[in-house]
């Protein structure tokens, strides 16, 4: 569980994700300027502190020095020691009973130190006290001079490192807001592009008008967002046109085959109402007529399959998987005879190993059977053909028709298109396009020829895989078996 400590980087995360861009980068310019100052502040404190200090040190020498040679002169219980200036440096000697001699008004200094009386009595030659030892403010140097020791010392004064702060604090705090006022107007300069590009997609949104392109300015990453976007409306105004051009494609060849099956309905209707249909229609043209109404039906449930196979485009659950494409042929052999039991196929199949989706592969070669049985002659079988051939997988369907037409070769995969020599045969038109949609999506390549029997010869290349390596060893232990 997490406790209140957890709630407040939370809620702090919660608020500055809310904020704006424009609001984020004022904050960062103004936060980045504030920590600048400080550590400028903190480095520049330090520096002048120990300038400050190192200059009141070489004083105090200097000012002992002078006295000490006056008291090895004069000796430290006659020197003659300088008046007190009102402020600033005092003066003290220390005798060697550890009596002290100080000037006539001078303020008392702290005790003499221990470590000050050692020096008097010669254990050292000088020693200057640190601000931290003692603690009435002074820095206290003490000098051996003669039988004894002198001291100068000046009171510490920490007012030009105070008046310096404060400087630096007036100057942080107008830097840090110049420096919000600088990020303000660079987030609104750098963003203003970015602001148009919203407001130009919010005006698509709103209109729907997709051929309306955002302009092309700025450079960097705006220019490649800019970019993204148009790329992703043309691809949306493509995909609108694909859906239009579909519905109305769809409405077209939808409408001969409900008509047919509407007339054909009300023709049975009316006569059943008149009690006329027993002596209107024969046998025959009653069986005649309820065949044609299962063909329209049937051809309306193979429109509604392609259009729904169509209209879902690259969308498909099914995963891609290693597969021998001859099994793929081998299932939709199967299937082209079971819905279509008089049609012929003779096979000429090996194993080439690919990798694909089964079913959309085995739509594929199921409407490439399908519509070579169209058209290929009752004694004449579809021949379906399956080898490898380099480092691609070859199907070829052929059949032994009458062939395409010149000018329609180039169409033969569109959608809804229909040679005009098949025009009465059953069809929506959209088996080939599938054909190329499955292919394209496995990388392979549809071409259409003539065949040697004077039809179609429809070609499939896809990419062939590598046979997955139990398998092979087993292929090469029976070939070894068969030798």
């Amino acid at each position: 569980m997490s406790g209140p400590t957890g709630r407040g980087p939370r809620r702090l995360t919660r608020w500055w994700r809310r904020r704006s861009l424009r609001t984020r980068l004022t904050v960062i310019a103004a936060t980045a300027i504030a920590i600048s100052v400080f550590v400028a502040f903190q480095v520049a404190s330090e520096l002048m502190d120990r300038e400050l200090q190192v200059t009141a040190e070489d004083q105090l020498r200097s000012d002992s020095r002078v006295l000490a040679a006056d008291a090895e002169r004069a000796g430290v219980a006659q020197v003659q020691l300088p008046p007190y200036p009102g402020s600033g440096r005092l003066v003290r000697v220390i005798l060697p009973d550890g009596s002290t001699r100080t000037p006539v008004g001078q303020p008392a200094l702290p005790p003499v130190s221990g470590r000050a009386g050692r020096v008097a009595q010669g254990a050292s030659a000088d020693l200057m006290e640190p601000n931290d030892s003692d603690e009435d403010g002074y820095r206290i140097y003490t000098l051996r001079a003669g039988d004894g020791a002198v001291q100068v010392a000046r009171v510490v004064d920490d007012s030009p490192i105070n008046r310096f702060g404060f400087g630096m604090l007036l100057i942080g705090l107008l830097c840090v807001v110049g420096g919000a006022l600088v990020g303000r107007t660079v987030a609104r300069t750098a963003l203003a592009p970015i602001d148009r590009l919203t407001a130009a997609a919010v005006r698509v949104a709103h209109t729907r008008d997709l051929d309306a392109g955002i302009p092309d300015e700025g450079g960097g990453e705006i220019r490649r967002l800019i970019q993204s976007i148009n790329e992703m409306l043309a691809a949306l105004r493509d995909s609108r046109r694909a859906q239009r051009l579909l519905a109305e494609d769809a409405a077209h060849e939808l409408k001969t085959p409900l008509t047919s099956l509407r007339l054909n309905v009300e023709l049975l209707v009316r006569l059943d109402r008149r009690g006329t249909l027993d002596s209107a229609l024969s046998a025959g043209s009653r069986t005649r007529l309820l065949n044609d109404l299962g063909a329209q039906v049937a051809e309306l449930s193979t429109l509604a399959a392609e259009l729904t196979e169509v209209a879902r485009g690259d969308v498909s659950d099914e995963n891609t998987e290693l597969l021998d494409l001859a099994d793929v042929v081998l299932a939709a052999v199967t299937r082209a005879r079971s819905r279509v039991p008089d049609i012929e196929v003779a096979l000429d199949v090996t194993s080439v190993w690919v990798s694909g989706r089964p079913a959309a592969l085995q739509r594929a070669v199921l409407n490439l059977i399908d519509n070579a049985g169209k058209w290929s002659p009752a004694d004449q079988p579809v021949q379906v053909r399956l080898r490898a051939e380099g480092a691609s997988a070859v199907l070829e369907v052929d059949d032994a028709g009458p062939g395409i037409d010149a000018v329609d070769v180039a169409r033969v995969f569109d959608r809804f298109y229909r040679a005009d020599s098949a025009r009465g045969l059953p069809g929506s038109g959209l088996g080939l396009s599938i054909v190329q949609r499955v292919v394209d999506d496995h990388g392979g390549r549809a071409t259409v020829a003539r065949s040697t029997r004077g039809g179609a010869l429809l070609r499939v290349d896809l990419p062939a895989a590598a046979q997955p390596a139990p398998l092979a060893r087993r292929a090469a232990g029976e070939d070894t078996a068969a030798r």
